[in-house]
């Protein structure tokens, strides 16, 4: 009983954390998630159920917290959540399909690489904003959803990986109105691979306490996240998350028996990763300190012809 409590509670702290990074980086949260369940010997197709479940209150919460901010463009919600929800309820039905023997490491394959895209994009680009206010068309968005959704319901998460770094790209939409319309666009996607899922595997492979926990502390956050997402720098959340999915990632891949890998082998992986993950994140503290400077500066020589 007490170590079934500490797993809610773990759950619950996971969902809080994985919303906070997620609200204001405008992903992670059902990789990080999902990642914890595999690591915990959760069926990979019971797992994103189980996480999508979730997402269907965080999303809501989420949404409508970066909408009283300000944050949502609703035409891009609309053009690209419901190509998303399609994509979704394909890779819900897909992803049933699999055996566990299979479908787990081809999973932690998945998250690996969205890990390893958002720990280089964010550590080595940080985040682009050219060509601010030039519409974003159908024939962009609807392809990317459709991919998106697909994704995100067969690795467990990849909505925001797949999505907000390719609008971001684009330099077409401010990086908060990005952020809080993937986030209120997921709440489409998580509904149809929550369907997809139920078709699929049905309700007896779902543990809804975990479901709950993941919700409980994914709709605490969400709110805390819509108003973060305009102070905490990208940047640094980007590579200093990357580095989590990698590494739990890669300890699956390593344990299957895809590789069964010894333990010398193993810690020696962890050691080149932990290492990687620490000059990322120090990497990304040091330009986000020299652009906060540079920002300092320029502002200071604009005030500074005012004064004479």
């Amino acid at each position: 009983m007490v170590t079934a409590m500490r797993k809610l509670v773990l759950l619950a702290l996971v969902g809080l954390g994985a919303q906070l990074v997620d609200g204001s980086l405008g992903m992670a949260y059902g990789v990080t998630s999902t990642t914890l369940l595999l690591a915990i010997g959760t069926n990979p197709a019971a797992a994103s159920a189980t996480v999508h479940l979730a997402e269907i209150g965080t999303t809501l919460v989420s949404g409508a917290s970066h909408w009283r901010f300000g944050n949502v463009d609703w035409k891009v919600v609309l053009k690209i959540g419901i190509p998303g929800a399609i994509g979704a309820f394909a890779g819900a039905t897909f992803l049933s399909r699999l055996s566990t023997e299979t479908a787990a490491p081809v999973m932690s394959l998945i998250l690996l690489a969205l890990g390893l895209y958002i720990l280089i994009r964010f550590t080595a680009a940080g985040l682009p904003t050219g060509n601010l206010g030039k519409p974003l068309r159908k024939r962009f968005l609807t392809p990317l959803g459709l991919v998106a959704g697909f994704v995100d319901a067969t690795g467990g998460g990849g909505w925001g990986p797949v999505g907000t770094p390719a609008i971001l790209a684009s330099g077409r939409l401010e990086p908060r109105k990005t952020i809080g319309s993937i986030d209120t666009s997921e709440f489409l996607v998580a509904i149809a691979a929550s369907i997809g899922f139920f078709v699929g595997i049905g309700s007896e492979e779902i543990n809804f306490a975990w479901v709950a926990a993941l919700l409980l502390g994914g709709v605490i956050a969400a709110p805390i996240a819509a108003w973060l997402v305009r102070h905490v720098p990208p940047r640094v959340l980007g590579s200093a998350v990357g580095g989590v999915i990698i590494l739990t990632n890669v300890r699956t891949l390593l344990r299957s028996d895809w590789i069964d890998a010894s333990d010398g082998v193993r810690w020696a992986c962890y050691a080149v990763i932990y290492a990687g993950w620490a000059a990322a994140v120090a990497y990304s503290v040091r330009q986000h300190l020299a652009a906060t400077r540079a920002a300092a500066v320029d502002a200071e020589a604009e005030v500074e012809p005012a004064r004479v």
